[in-house]
């Protein structure tokens, strides 16, 4: 059942990254509502898991903001680390990034799909209800998530082809995720440190890259409402899923 219904994640991955694709002639309002999307994701659903799940606390601050600050320093250190060896051998960039950032950004992504199968595995061995709200959740913002990668990968410079198949790659991560709850499980503990070091990660590219570039051609009143747009809409997943 937790695979069959993972399908459904495969499916609205795809659906998300097809409709990056066709509106490219709006790519500011593709980066605004991408931006929106990932900073609801983060803040309304990746961070409050993350400290459910981690509650422990390390000299007096919760486990789980430890590494969401952890993940954004580590996504800015990484980008800033490829910017300097990609210069360092000659090679070029596209608009100041480099195509590096966008695929490792990318593979995030993909790894952190296959969580959301793993999630939907391990809920459905809790029960049927359980397993239920958890594939509403993750089939809904799995949308965002395939309308992201595709919109990362591209916007740091990689060929088309890169880009779909890090789609590709990110639709069929759930599915592997959920079959993999069949030959183990994850301790509640670790899935919240790894939400939290994912959600500080995600943070940084919408906050630092994707809504900067939006407003950059073009600082339209409709490129912000798009980035409310995303959130609203993470916002509406979540309740509609508790």
């Amino acid at each position: 059942m937790a695979v069959f219904v993972a399908l459904g994640a495969f499916l609205m991955t795809l659906a998300g990254g097809w409709t990056a694709q066709r509106v490219t002639d709006r790519r500011h309002l593709v980066l605004g509502l991408a931006g929106g999307l990932m900073l609801g994701v983060v803040g309304l659903d990746l961070l409050p898991e993350a400290l459910e799940a981690a509650g422990e606390e390390i000299f007096g601050v919760p486990a789980a903001l430890l590494l969401f600050v952890a993940g954004f320093l580590g996504a800015h250190m990484v980008e800033r680390l490829l910017a300097v060896r990609q210069a360092s051998h000659g090679g070029g960039e596209h608009d100041g990034r480099t195509p590096q950032v966008g695929l490792t950004a990318a593979a995030a992504m993909v790894g952190h799909s296959a969580m959301d199968g793993v999630a939907i595995g391990a809920a459905f061995q809790v029960g049927g209800g359980m397993g239920a709200a958890v594939a509403v959740a993750v089939i809904a913002h799995d949308f965002a998530d395939g309308f992201n990668t595709y919109t990362i990968t591209t916007l740091y410079g990689n060929a088309r082809r890169k880009a779909v198949a890090m789609l590709v790659a990110d639709a069929a991560a759930p599915v592997l995720g959920a079959a993999s709850t069949m030959l183990f499980t994850i301790p509640g503990h670790l899935l919240g440190g790894y939400l939290g070091f994912f959600g500080g990660a995600l943070l940084y590219l919408a906050a630092a890259e994707i809504l900067p570039e939006a407003h950059h051609d073009h600082p339209a009143r409709s490129t912000l409402l798009c980035t409310l747009a995303g959130v609203t809409f993470i916002w509406l997943v979540v309740g509609i899923a508790e």
